[in-house]
């Protein structure tokens, strides 16, 4: 097995240097001038925060590797999917609007912020996976795969799904279309609730598998007290494809995927639509273990870091590089008041004695139900990294 290179800088400074020096430094050592950007698109995939959540990577980051890409003939540009849930990234102008209001705007990063995936997150391209098992063919938002060079920005935190959110996580799941998140979290059948339907039909038009049908009567209230009888939608999941169009059409947020899909399933599916965004072009891949917070970035605020902020690393291995991160949190101490400590109190009040392997894991004790392990094992199954890396430190 090969040993993957991944090189790491704390997040110490002092009068001569600062975090922008050093992470220009720390890519710099890495390799990243190795890479031919000469005229070359360069896409920047990193997750630009939800309303509300201030532990999403400040853009001063992103403008460092922007500067990089520039100084080296490339044309770079930042870029997101849309998400599958309801909030402030559902479309790609309410998603501009979310990037702008953290920073991403071309004045502060230095280069244009692309929505990969389309206005609705419907422009996508079907992408083989070679020894995929689990999806033999991944929905990826176009702009990215349009890019000729992929770098991965990354903020390292833990998941309340998949364990832990780091450059898999940011490029598989985060580099999906709608459908492509539909078919990676979910048995890829959405649902509809009756309470929010108001009976517009606008699922049914876009729906190419005529999986809609409006049987059922309900009684609603207008604004001027008078009540009125609609027919709502329900989807047939015997007709349904499960290619999330529907969600994006819904204006009142009436349309949700069920999100059953094992942790464990998950994970293989993530490591497969990475594995689909970079290959056959170069990729780089740069992760920031701070503000460890236990959950994604994705949701609407963002708990207390369950350890210290640790440092950069970077590599060109996404597998090295999520294995490097994992190994430098699990070997923190816990932060007190947290969730990581909160759960591990809960688990001894409930009596629940914890092997050795899983007492000092801090992913597992934070989301119990999670299963981290299966992504990077995956990843190496399907050729896509290694586990197995030296650290060097810059």
């Amino acid at each position: 097995m090969t040993t993957s290179k991944v090189y790491f800088t704390d997040m110490r400074t002092h009068g001569k240097t600062n975090l922008p020096k050093k992470l220009d430094h720390l890519v710099r050592k890495a390799g990243i001038e190795q890479i031919d950007m000469q005229n070359k698109f360069v896409a920047i995939k990193m997750h630009l925060g939800e309303p509300g959540n201030l532990s999403y990577l400040r853009p001063n980051y992103a403008r460092v590797i922007v500067d990089i890409v520039r100084e080296l003939g490339g044309k770079p540009f930042i870029t997101d999917c849309n998400t599958l849930y309801v909030g402030g990234r559902k479309n790609a102008l309410d998603h501009l609007d979310s990037a702008y209001a953290n920073g991403f705007n071309p004045f502060q990063t230095g280069c244009h912020t692309i929505i990969a995936d389309g206005l609705k997150g419907l422009d996508e391209v079907e992408v083989p996976v070679v020894g995929g098992e689990y999806v033999k063919n991944a929905k990826i938002g176009r702009a990215l795969m349009d890019a000729d060079i992929v770098i991965s920005l990354t903020h390292f935190k833990g998941h309340e799904q998949a364990g832990f959110g780091g450059c898999m996580k940011n490029l598989g799941m985060g580099g999906g279309s709608r459908a492509g998140k539909m078919e990676q979290h979910a048995a890829g059948k959405p649902s509809v609730d009756v309470n929010k339907c108001i009976g517009c039909r606008q699922c049914s038009k876009i729906c190419a598998h005529d999986a809609f049908s409006f049987d059922e009567i309900r009684t609603r209230t207008g604004a001027n007290g008078k009540t009125h009888e609609i027919r709502v939608a329900h989807i047939d999941h015997g007709r349904c494809v499960g290619c999330g169009r529907c969600i994006a059409v819904c204006n009142q947020d009436a349309i949700t995927p069920d999100y059953d899909q094992a942790v464990e399933v998950l994970n293989y599916k993530i490591a497969e639509y990475t594995k689909a965004v970079v290959d056959g072009r170069p990729s780089f891949h740069v992760s920031l273990a701070i503000d460890v917070s236990p959950n994604c970035d994705c949701h609407d605020e963002n708990d207390t870091p369950i350890v210290g902020d640790i440092g950069m690393f970077a590599s060109f291995d996404p597998v090295a590089i999520d294995q490097a991160c994992i190994d430098a949190v699990l070997a923190q101490p816990a932060l007190p008041d947290t969730e990581l400590t909160e759960m591990r109190d809960k688990l001894a009040r409930e009596g629940v004695e914890l092997d050795e392997e899983h007492a000092h894991d801090h992913f597992y004790v934070t989301h119990p139900d999670t299963d981290w392990q299966s992504c990077i094992s995956h990843a190496e199954k399907i050729g896509l990294g290694s586990h197995e890396y030296e650290l060097v430190r810059v």
